[in-house]
Parts: C-alpha cells; structure tokens; sequence
C-alpha cells in the first residue's frame, strides 16, 4: 500500500489530479492476500504449536479481517472504485500440505481447509460491508476457494491427471517438501497438473480461474463478475 500511495503521486505528477481521479475511478483492482498468513504463519510447523495455544483460530481470523479491513479501505481512500478482493484457496489440498501431514492420506488436510473457510466467510462479510459503507464503491468478492475445490474434485473434466502432487519436485509423496528450484524435477506435462510447485497452481489452473472470475456466475464471483464490474 504504501508502495502504491508513492506509485499515485507519481501518476498525478505525470497527468495531474482530475485526469488521475479519472483513471483510479475507471480502473480494476486485484487483491489477493491471506494464505500465506496461514501457510507460513499459524500452520508453520515450527510455531504452530505455539501460536495457536496463545491465539485461537476465532481470533487470528478476526485479526487478519480488522487489518484487511483498515487496508482495502485506504485503498479506496486512495481513489480505487472497482476492487476485486479473492478469497483464501483450500490450502489443505496444496502437496506441502499434503506432506506434513501424512495422516490425511489421500484427502486434503481438514484443519487448514476449516481456517480457510472461516476466514472466507468473515471476508465475504467484509465486503459486503464496505460496498454499503464506502460511497460509490464497486467490490467483487471473488470465490476462489470454491473454484479450486471444484476443479480438484472433478479434476478429470477439466482435462488434468493429477490434482494432488507437484508437477515441479524435489522429495515428498506429493513433492510438496522443498520448494522448486534447480535441482527440481518436472512432470512430463505441466499442463496436466493442478499444482506447479508445493503451493501455487499451474498456468492451466489459473487460466480456468481466470475465465471463471470474468464470466463466472455469482457462486465464483458475487455480485458481479469481473467483465460486468469493467462495463459499470
């Protein structure tokens, strides 16, 4: 955000304010955040333990909504109208999940999946909010969790292979261990996967959410898709 309040003035310097004002108020805004809040926070083995004795799930969640809260209003604060905000993924079903929990066998890991989908309701709440409270405002809530889980459980009709492992791997069942890197190992098709690397889906996953985010219908993206949020 602050990186962006520098990035504004910049622009207002280039073009001026009113043809500024213009060009924030007419612009789409992306935001995708939260988890890696979980991930490489309240999940992380090391801490985990720890963390979540002194913090309870309720309120790291809540935690995380006040401070989303605060910055999705400063950006509209800073001119945006068209926001789109993406939910929290079933983190549960990423391969790194997979392996540091090998009791879920074959399924995806409960516990990740219930924080993300408390997070999720809160932010749908959120956004609610802020289209009743921020005049003017246009935001999307975009339901990736929904999507992803979609396409992993019918994965086959979606033309994949595999929705479970790593198409990049280094060691692991699911190669979800060690991040890609050199020393990696790649499937024969990455186009086939779900998954590139123990956290992030392939291109051929996020093109299906993309097209589902532009022209889905309110259970991937409410109240409006992106391409109606572009015609306002």
């Amino acid at each position: 955000m602050d990186n962006f309040a520098n990035t504004i003035n910049d622009i207002i310097l280039s073009i001026g304010a009113p043809a500024a004002t213009k060009l924030f108020e007419t612009s789409l805004f992306s935001i995708t955040i939260g988890a890696n809040d979980f991930i490489n926070n309240y999940l992380t083995p090391v801490v985990s333990t720890v963390e979540q004795k002194l913090v309870t799930p309720g309120a790291f969640v809540g935690a995380l909504i006040s401070r989303f809260r605060l910055q999705l209003t400063r950006l509209y604060n800073m001119g945006a109208r068209k926001i789109v905000v993406a939910n929290v993924g079933p983190i549960g079903c990423i391969p790194y999940q997979r392996d540091i929990n090998p009791s879920a066998g074959e399924n995806c890991v409960a516990y990740p999946n219930q924080l993300a989908q408390m997070y999720n309701s809160q932010l749908k709440d959120l956004v609610a909010e802020l289209n009743t409270n921020l005049e003017g405002s246009k935001f999307a809530y975009a339901d990736v969790y929904h999507i992803v889980d979609d396409i992993i459980q019918n994965y086959r009709s979606f033309g994949f292979e595999n929705a479970d492992s790593s198409c990049c791997y280094v060691a692991g069942r699911f190669g979800g261990l060690i991040p890609c890197g050199p020393t990696s190992k790649f499937c024969p098709n990455r186009s086939k996967y779900v998954f590139w690397d123990p956290y992030h889906p392939t291109d051929a996953t996020n093109a299906i959410i993309a097209g589902r985010l532009m022209d889905g219908g309110t259970d991937d993206i409410s109240p409006m898709n992106i391409r109606r949020l572009l015609d306002l």
